[in-house]
């Protein structure tokens, strides 16, 4: 069975933690396709300063898959405290750009750091290019880069009412899309829907290859919405959005399935995220359910001290898709 992921940020790591475990016995090959429009932190210094893709997310992704999460797995995502030209860095992110230096490709980069690590699937960068966020708000003002789009949604004068990359016409490597058409399966998220899910989806080339492909589709909805992106969203609406970057038609879907958390965080957890203008999102399986969309419901909050999925649960649910879908087979 071959499945791929698709996204970025901390939601499809913690994916890819969770399910590499089902790797070999019921996923026979795991790809995840990863975005690389980061233009924060030290991903978005090393971006500018030295004309790569942002590593951060891609990295994240391979520590996530490593075998054992052993020594190396810490080594690269250590994070420099100290040091004026150092402060902020992650040694994998200076790695992977040192990789990319030398050897002057990318993917090849994020190869060799893969093998090193031994990581149980692949990471595809969704493109090797240099590329930037832009979005149009309600309001009419243009806004370009991940991190300032996000911010900007912040001051609450308008949402976001289009979005695109910059330069429009980047092309993914071909990996990526051999992948996306080989694919049992298709996961979408979880992770930030306009900054980790739809850049992804907005390079034309993956965007044909998940409408071409016969893989079934599933979209892990976030827990909370996301303060200056998915202010009051519900779960509908998220695929209302993907439904138009993917479709050109908000009602109109080629997802197969949603995966949605049904538990409400704890009471000093959820005052601590209102505070930051965030909420659980509001599962409203009856529209998804009429938008075509199987829709599985669970508990799958972590534990700790931030709302995120817990990747043991994520996986279990997955793993019970996916035992059906070979039964069906």
């Amino acid at each position: 069975m071959n499945v791929v992921a698709i996204g970025g940020g901390t939601g499809l790591s913690s994916l890819l933690r969770g399910i590499k475990h089902l790797v070999p016995d019921i996923i026979t090959n795991l790809s995840a396709i990863v975005t690389v429009s980061d233009n924060g932190g030290s991903s978005g210094i090393l971006r500018e300063q030295l004309n790569i893709p942002a590593p951060g997310d891609v990295r994240n992704c391979i520590t996530a898959l490593a075998e054992d999460e052993d020594i190396l797995t810490k080594i690269m995502q250590y994070r420099f405290e100290e040091g004026e030209g150092l402060k902020g860095h992650s040694f994998g992110n200076l790695f992977l750009t040192v990789l990319t230096k030398i050897t002057g490709d990318f993917l090849e980069a994020v190869e060799i750091t893969s093998k090193i690590l031994k990581i149980k699937g692949e990471i595809v960068p969704s493109t090797d290019k240099l590329v930037h966020l832009v979005a149009e708000f309600s309001d009419g003002n243009i806004i370009e880069g991940e991190v300032q789009i996000t911010e900007y949604g912040k001051n609450l004068k308008g949402k976001i009412k289009k979005i695109w990359l910059k330069p429009d016409n980047v092309n993914a490597p071909e990996k990526a899309i051999s992948k996306i058409l080989n694919a049992d399966f298709i996961i979408l998220g979880p992770g930030s829907l306009y900054t980790s899910i739809v850049p992804n989806l907005l390079i034309k080339d993956i965007k044909e290859a998940i409408l071409n492909s016969y893989a079934y589709k599933i979209y892990i909805c976030n827990v909370m919405t996301q303060y200056g992106e998915t202010d009051d969203f519900t779960a509908s609406d998220h695929v209302k959005v993907l439904n138009k970057i993917l479709t050109g038609d908000e009602n109109k879907t080629i997802l197969d399935a949603i995966i949605l958390n049904t538990t409400i965080p704890p009471d000093e957890l959820l005052k601590k995220y209102l505070k930051e203008n965030a909420e659980p999102v509001v599962a409203d399986a009856g529209n998804l359910s009429r938008m075509g969309l199987t829709v599985y419901a669970e508990d799958l909050l972590d534990k700790g001290d931030y709302v995120r999925h817990n990747p043991e649960k994520l996986a279990n649910v997955l793993k019970n898709i996916f035992e059906q879908y070979l039964v069906e087979k």
